[in-house]
């Protein structure tokens, strides 16, 4: 994979659009990406990997970091476009991440979703578009890359601080960056689907035992007395549990059997003795109930003779009271129409009571004639009565009128004292109109004059601030410099100091026999000796590292300055410019002066708001008085219109009022009205129809009782009865003469039972014979069937217990069969387990799966690894795999280096800082190309190494440079990310990334030229 072009638009720190010719850095083989800090170097990496997979490095894609930069405009959109060779393709990547956008209607802005576009180059067509999906360009990307993005994080944009801390970790957190490099999660998947079906099986084969164990308790159980031993006790999963419980059924089966057969005998005894109990007790108790039934008999025959004349009396009674039915319906008729006699005579006294004295004896001829007068007369009241009905009508319209002329009086008076104030009203309303659209302007003018006076008052509270800040790292920078330079005449004093006392040193590592480095002489007959004042490796390394120390110092102190002195000069130029009149209108105003302008400004902007704030109400009730005074206007037109129509109305109504007031005097007669008069005329014809009909109705009730009285004399001889009273005496109701026929029926069906009872031949014999015992022949008879009820369930409690042992055998035997296969299959699955997980005996390492697949691939890359590491260190150093146990931790990640010097094997954590940073280079190195190996042989042209080189010397330096400049020979470009001065002066390919005020800048320097 070749980088050719990045081109950056409103991306992090860059403002503007900016472009990286990769082609041009790479011909060197060997570039420089620097700049100061928080230019935005990084963000260049961040750009590529953005551009490659649609997101930036590790924590920098946390969900509130924003990848839009802040000083572009708001219609710029953010945009990274990538173009690369990969896998003989040429591509052009586009990425745009979601960002906001100025609305295209009305205001504010909107949130635009991220897009990618995807292109190819063909020779032939040029540019062709492939893909606009971000599913798709990211599947076309990762399967030509080969590699995922944390892969690529750690292979193409090298984080030397990570391979520190590889160096420096421990075990598992090689594992982990190994387990993300190299995707081995399928190997630690193969440990957890061998560990679930290890418990699987396991819980299936417990499940089986706990299964054969629940089953050897049903059989206790079932057993109960046969049960000659007691039942195994074995736990689930211990070995012999499935025999020891079929041995014990077995056994359990036979004993059960024998009971059975015994109590079957038993039974069959106890049915025998049962029936001839039974048979006895029948017996006894048939001649107890005929001799029973025979002395009843008897008894009743008695009764019978005792009842016969009270029979005989009721039969007669019962005879006469159906002769006297026979007249009863006479009895009702005549007693019917005398009732309606008297209720026909009560009504006819009550209807003359109401009548005139005159016609108190009155009869039907009269009263008819009486009537046809009044009602004759009535008839000619109906014309008046509608004559007095139009007359009321007429009293009702002239009240409304009068309702209505005081109304309308009101209404003018109300309205006229209303439009007397109008002109008023009006002048004073459109004052409040003026005076609010006054206060509107000068709250905008107020508002626009505001916003800046704001605006410098912070400036200038940030400029008093930062020139304080600014003071502090002044003097900070002065004493930082100082004590760098100090460190670093220190440890050039001590690193001469020691040169010249280096032969003693070496003559330290001399042994006897053993070919000196210097020379190579095995023989040292005089060895240098160390003078006092000596200065050993120790401590030159510890007076260089403070050397460094005090140089980041410096460059931190020295940074910070630069970033104060930018803000102090930006919060200067806005706190100056135009102000107020008065003490704040120049350039250097005072914080206490800018805040009196903001405040008097605050003030008034306040109080013309306020005023401003009323214009709407103040235009409302200008429009709703002018409404109201329209209205008052026509309300009263209106009214005097009303008035003048109702004058010749209420004229008409006086001269019908008058005509019709002479037809009503003549009609009315003594009474207060017509209708009063008429109701009188009603009242009186009806008080004579009800005369006349109640005169009728006594007639004819009257006809009806003589003939009813003829009709029950009649009835009464025919009967047999000398007179109609003597007939009603003897009459019973239907109950008494049901109740007698009862009586009378009881004792005859009474009579004929007791004769045939006393004609049976059964009971006669029975009485004959001794008084019989069933008592004592039905308690023989309930001993026996205690007796079989007993045994039965004796028999079917054997023969249940019999039943259930022999099914709870056959399933015991189905279940150990089944759980056979079951317990291999967990034999197997459980080496196989333990042997993955590290747990088995047969893995003597305790190494897993997975780490046993990451040991083979952390031994290629510290063999690729050592390689680089070698000519590095001038063949000092070499980079070993190791399996052997760290504590109580399991084996095959473990990490040493061999020094040559001393020729032992030791932990790289004792690295120093220089040594640890060309050694992590080189682990980088070596990982980048078996990660390359793994992702299917891509070739990666493009390497990135972010920082770690202030830590070196000038010698490993130029070691490590020339290392990283042989990458060329294999066609490899490598961009060096670094703060460290030196390397500005020994490469010369370089971007360097420029902070300015508007956002960063890309600057192209290569051999001495200079391009933007």
């Amino acid at each position: 994979m070749r980088l050719h072009r990045l081109t950056l638009t409103a991306f992090g720190p860059f403002g503007a659009t900016q472009e990286v010719d990769f082609d041009a850095l790479s011909s060197a083989g060997i570039f420089l990406l620097h700049g100061p800090t928080g230019a935005g170097k990084t963000s260049v990496l961040d750009a590529v990997c953005y551009g490659l997979y649609g997101a930036v490095p590790g924590a920098r894609q946390s969900p509130g970091t924003s990848l839009r930069s802040d000083h572009a405009p708001v219609d710029r959109p953010t945009e990274v476009r990538l173009e690369l060779t990969v896998g003989g393709r040429r591509l052009e990547v586009t990425r745009r991440p979601a960002q906001p956008r100025p609305k295209k209607r009305g205001g504010g802005f909107t949130t635009e979703k991220a897009q990618s576009w995807l292109r190819e180059y063909h020779p032939e067509h040029g540019w062709k578009a492939l893909s606009r999906s971000h599913q798709e360009i990211g599947d076309e990307i990762g399967g030509l890359v080969g590699m995922s993005r944390d892969q690529f994080c750690q292979v193409v944009l090298l984080p030397q601080g990570d391979f520190a801390r590889f160096l420096r970790a421990d075990a598992e957190a090689r594992g982990k960056l190994l387990g993300r490099l190299f995707d081995t999660r399928r190997f630690a998947a193969v440990e957890e689907r061998l560990a679930e079906l290890r418990r699987a099986a396991e819980a299936r084969v417990r499940a089986g035992d706990e299964q054969i164990l629940a089953l050897a308790h049903r059989l206790a159980q079932a057993a109960g007395p046969a049960a000659e031993e007691p039942a195994p006790e074995e736990r689930p999963g211990e070995p012999g549990l499935a025999e020891a419980v079929l041995r014990w059924a077995a056994v359990a089966r036979s004993g059960a059997r024998e009971r059975l057969d015994i109590a079957r005998w038993m039974l069959t005894a106890a049915e025998r003795r049962s029936d001839a109990a039974r048979l006895l007790a029948e017996s006894e108790r048939e001649l107890a109930r005929l001799q029973q039934r025979y002395e009843e008999t008897r008894r009743r025959a008695a009764g019978l003779e005792d009842r016969r004349a009270e029979r005989d009396r009721c039969h007669e009674q019962l005879a006469r009271a159906r002769k006297a039915d026979l007249v009863a319906p006479a009895l009702e008729l005549r007693d019917e129409a005398e009732r309606a006699h008297r209720t026909a005579a009560a009504a006819l006294a009550r209807s003359r009571a109401g009548l005139p004295s005159e016609l108190a004896d009155a009869g039907l001829g009269q009263l008819a004639d009486r009537e046809r007068g009044l009602r004759a007369e009535l008839g000619a009241l109906e014309s008046a009565r509608r004559a007095e009905r139009r007359s009321r009508e007429i009293d009702a319209e002239r009240a409304g009128l009068e309702r209505q002329s005081r109304a309308d009086d009101e209404l003018i008076q109300e309205a006229a004292e209303w439009l007397a104030g109008w002109d008023t009203t009006h002048r004073t309303l459109r004052e409040r109109v003026e005076t609010a659209q006054d206060a509107a302007t000068r709250a905008e003018q107020l508002a626009a004059r505001l916003d800046p006076a704001r605006r410098r008052l912070e400036a200038a509270r940030r400029r008093d601030a930062l020139g304080e800040q600014e003071e502090t790292a002044a003097a900070a920078l002065t004493t930082a410099r100082e004590s760098a330079v100090g460190a670093h005449e220190k440890w050039l004093a001590l690193r001469e100091q020691r040169l010249r006392g280096i032969a003693a040193e070496l003559a330290g590592q001399l042994a006897d026999g053993v070919a000196c480095t210097v020379c190579g002489s095995s023989e040292h007959p005089e060895p240098a000796r160390a003078e006092a004042g000596h200065v050993d490796r120790a401590t030159e390394e510890a007076a260089l590292t403070a050397h460094q120390r005090a140089e980041r110092v410096r460059t931190e102190a020295e940074g910070r300055l630069g970033v104060l002195r930018e803000r102090l000069a930006t919060a200067r130029a806005e706190a100056s410019g135009p102000g107020e009149s008065g003490p704040a209108g120049g350039a250097s105003a005072s914080v206490a002066e800018l805040g009196d302008v903001v405040d008097r400004l605050t003030r008034e902007h306040a109080e013309a708001h306020r005023l401003a704030a009323q214009s709407h109400a103040a235009r409302e009730a200008l429009a709703s008085a002018e409404r109201e005074h329209l209205g008052r206007l026509d309300d009263r037109q209106q009214a005097e219109r009303r008035t003048a129509a109702r004058t010749s109305q209420r004229e008409a109504l006086d001269r019908e009022q008058a005509a019709l007031q002479g037809e009503l005097a003549k009609a009315r007669g003594a009474c207060a009205s017509v209708a009063e008069h008429a109701g009188l005329l009603e009242r009186r014809a009806g008080l004579l129809s009800d005369a006349a009909d109640a005169l009728r109705a006594e007639h004819g009730a009257a006809e009806r009782l003589k003939e009813a009285d003829g009709r029950l004399s009649d009835a009464a001889y025919r009967a047999g009865f000398d007179t109609p009273q003597a007939a009603a005496a003897k009459i019973l109701g239907d109950t008494a003469q049901r109740e007698l026929q009862h009586r009378v029926d009881a004792w005859q069906a009474e009579a004929a039972t007791v004769a045939d009872r006393l004609a049976e031949e059964d009971a006669k014999a029975a009485a004959g014979r001794p008084a019989a015992e069933p008592d004592a022949a039905q308690a023989a008879y309930d001993r026996s069937v205690r007796a079989v009820r007993e045994s039965a369930a004796a028999h079917s409690a054997a023969q249940e217990r019999s039943a259930e042992l022999g099914r709870l055998s056959r399933r015991t035997e189905e279940e150990v069969r089944a759980l056979g296969p079951v317990r291999q299959e967990y034999e197997r699955v459980a080496r196989l387990a333990g042997l993955t997980a590290g747990t088995s005996a047969d893995n003597e390492r305790k190494m897993r799966l997975e780490a046993y697949v990451l040991a083979a691939r952390l031994e290629q890359v510290a063999a690729a690894a050592t390689i680089r590491l070698q000519r590095m260190s001038g063949g000092r150093y070499t980079l070993v795999h190791s399996d052997d146990r760290s504590g109580g931790r399991r084996a095959g990640l473990g990490l040493h280096v061999v020094d040559s010097w001393t020729g032992r094997e030791r932990d790289t954590a004792t690295l120093s800082g220089g040594e640890t940073f060309f050694a992590s280079l080189a682990l980088a190195l070596g990982l980048a190309d078996v990660v390359t190996d793994e992702a299917g042989g891509v070739r990666l042209d493009t390497l990135f190494i972010d920082e770690g080189f202030g830590s070196l010397d000038e010698q490993t330096l130029d070691e490590v440079l020339d290392v990283l400049d042989s990458l060329r020979e294999r066609d490899r470009s490598v961009g060096i990310v670094s703060h460290v001065g030196d390397l500005r002066r020994r490469i010369p390919a370089q971007l360097e990334v420029v902070k300015e005020r508007h956002g960063s800048a890309v600057v192209h320097r290569a051999a001495g030229t200079l391009s933007g």
